[in-house]
């Protein structure tokens, strides 16, 4: 099947029972058996192990990733948290890319080196950096690309192969582009995340996240880890998920075409400092951007002439259809101040040195009207 076909029917089937159309949302934590031997072999007893609207999803996302399984969580942070656990021990050493989501950050600052794993955090765009940071320790690589929130790009086959090069493990963060645009397992990565809070739901309805595996010891490793922290995702996110993966190409599509036109007219802004968007030419991975994926996503970053003040009074001027808020990858079109709000746990020299400044600001560009979009913009930036 095509993507469009599997993203709407991969993984489900009418309800055997009813003949309803959308998979049922199964709110219950027990499920009985007849005997022991049907508990053995039925697959679902506690809905912290598996439930079946939440399989469902697990495994439509499977099929659109192309890997092997998936396992569910609560966040896209419970998901990042289960790789780590489910894969490291004390003693391994792990390379993680310099900019990540400010959440992954803290966790592998403040907790991995707690339970006794060493971190390097490079800047994974410069795969030579990658290889220079490679150890006999090295268990794992961790990547985000494009990068959140400055959208530097990684060459993910790259990567791989240094990674597998030295025996370890490329885990890779696939929200911002979805299996649409970017297909990692066929760039060498092993392990794909997703904050499936973002394009994949795309309606502000639901927390949740995913790890798509490439092999059964990996779901495996992966998915007790799940169940012993009990980092599951619940059936009614399952199922509203499972909605709002119907019209992900269309709505990447969409965004992804209103992000240039956001993207070429800040471009072009006296008050303007510089943009990031991986559709511009001027952007340092571009080419690469072309060759690894097929398109460009909804996320731009730019910075405004005079820095975090400039920044505040774009956002305290900024007006509908925008709206100041944290997330990203929903039909509304949201601005967000990365220092201080999605990425403000990350110290202040480590940050800037990863180019997230006190002036950067971030836009997730939903679907509306692009002139309507960029007359805000306009409106804004004249209050500077």
């Amino acid at each position: 099947m095509g993507f469009r076909t599997k993203q709407i029917h991969a993984g489900v089937t009418p309800d055997p029972v009813t003949g309803a159309i959308l998979t049922p949302i199964h709110q219950a934590t027990t499920f009985v058996q007849d005997s022991v031997d049907e508990y053995m072999a039925k697959g679902y007893s506690y809905s912290r192990g598996g439930n079946p609207t939440v399989r469902a999803f697990e495994e439509k996302l499977t099929a659109l990733e192309g890997g092997y399984d998936t396992t569910a969580y609560g966040s896209g942070m419970a998901a990042t948290v289960a790789v780590l656990l489910g894969l490291l021990e004390q003693g391994d050493h792990i390379v993680v890319a310099d900019v990540v989501y400010g959440g992954t950050y803290r966790f592998v600052d403040r907790f991995m080196r707690k339970f006794g794993v060493e971190v390097d955090f490079v800047d994974a765009s410069d795969t030579s950096r990658v290889e220079a940071a490679m150890r006999p320790t090295t268990k794992l690589v961790f990547t985000e690309s494009p990068a959140n929130p400055t959208l530097k790009v990684t060459d993910l086959q790259a990567v791989s192969d240094i990674a597998h090069a030295h025996g370890a493990i490329h885990v890779t963060d696939n929200t911002f582009l979805t299996p649409y645009y970017q297909r990692p397992f066929e760039l060498g990565a092993d392990v794909i995340v997703h904050s499936t809070t973002k394009f994949l739901d795309g309606h502000n309805a639901t927390l949740g996240g995913a790890v798509v595996v490439k092999t059964p010891e990996l779901q495996e490793q992966i998915a007790f880890a799940r169940i012993s922290a009990g980092l599951v995702m619940s059936p009614m996110v399952a199922w509203l998920t499972l909605q709002g993966v119907k019209t992900l190409s269309e709505r990447m599509d969409r965004q992804s075409a209103n992000a240039m036109a956001v993207a070429e007219f800040l471009q072009g802004h006296e008050k303007v400092e510089y943009v990031n968007y991986p559709g511009l030419p001027s952007h340092p991975q571009h080419e690469l951007s072309k060759r690894q994926a097929t398109g460009f996503g909804a996320m731009v970053c730019f910075e405004v002439k005079g820095g975090v003040e400039a920044g505040k009074k774009l956002m305290d001027s900024i007006e509908s259809p925008w709206t100041l808020a944290e997330n990203l990858g929903q039909v509304e079109s949201l601005i967000t101040h990365p220092a201080t709000m999605t990425h403000a746990s990350i110290p202040v020299e480590e940050r800037v040195k990863a180019g997230i400044t006190d002036g950067l600001v971030r836009l997730s560009v939903g679907l509306e009207d692009a002139e309507d979009l960029i007359d805000a913009l306009d409106r804004a930036l004249g209050k500077i």
